[in-house]
């Protein structure tokens, strides 16, 4: 089979460029809090946006039980 539907076969895209596609053409941004090209203040206005939208994120421990 020559031809791969979207998602199937072919080439993979890396994580970093399915962000910056998902920015680019459907204005999704997607950012990890442990990211280190942020600065401490842009990693913490990210966790405060993740706060307010989503809610406190769940603590190791909390997400290790069943």
């Amino acid at each position: 089979m020559r031809w791969h539907p979207p998602g199937y076969g072919g080439e993979r895209r890396d994580p970093d460029r399915v962000k910056r596609d998902g920015w680019r053409d459907q204005g999704v941004l997607a950012i990890s809090i442990d990211d280190e090209r942020l600065s401490w203040p842009e990693r913490e206005l990210v966790r405060q946006l993740g706060e307010k939208l989503y809610g406190p994120r769940q603590s190791r421990a909390d997400a290790q039980e069943p």
